[in-house]
């Protein structure tokens, strides 16, 4: 028998870092995000109505750790972008601030387009058209 779980959404999503500092900086110096929360051992901001925090990594993988998509796990993340123009500013602005991006991609199962970008701990993000 199913549990039907009633819910109005994701309350908030906790991503591990290997750096706090490195990822600060890059959520909020170049991407931009207004840090909400900061103390020594989690920060985070709002992505429209979710929470995202940050803590970092314990050393049990090994100093060279990084994320990889292919484990069980988080795969990526994406955002909602409503405006195609904003899509194709920020694929921009990403390849100008240095930062490893797919530019603006055709996801061919939905149709929709995206670009994917990966932060300093190489988690796959998206900024997706909905």
């Amino acid at each position: 028998m199913a549990i039907n779980i009633k819910t109005s959404g994701i309350h908030h999503i906790a991503l591990r870092c290997k750096d706090m500092n490195r990822s600060k900086k890059f959520y909020s110096d170049v991407l931009g995000f207004d840090i909400l929360l900061d103390t020594p051992h989690l920060f985070g901001m709002m992505i429209g109505s979710n929470f995202i925090g940050f803590m970092e990594a314990t050393a049990q993988e090994g100093d060279e750790a990084v994320f990889s998509p292919f484990r069980i796990g988080m795969d990526h993340l994406a955002m909602a972008c409503e405006d195609e123009e904003e899509l194709h500013r920020v694929a921009k602005a990403l390849t100008e601030a240095g930062v490893e991006n797919t530019g603006v991609k055709k996801d061919a199962t939905l149709n929709k387009d995206y670009v994917a970008f990966k932060d300093p701990d190489r988690i796959q993000w998206e900024l997706y058209m909905v």
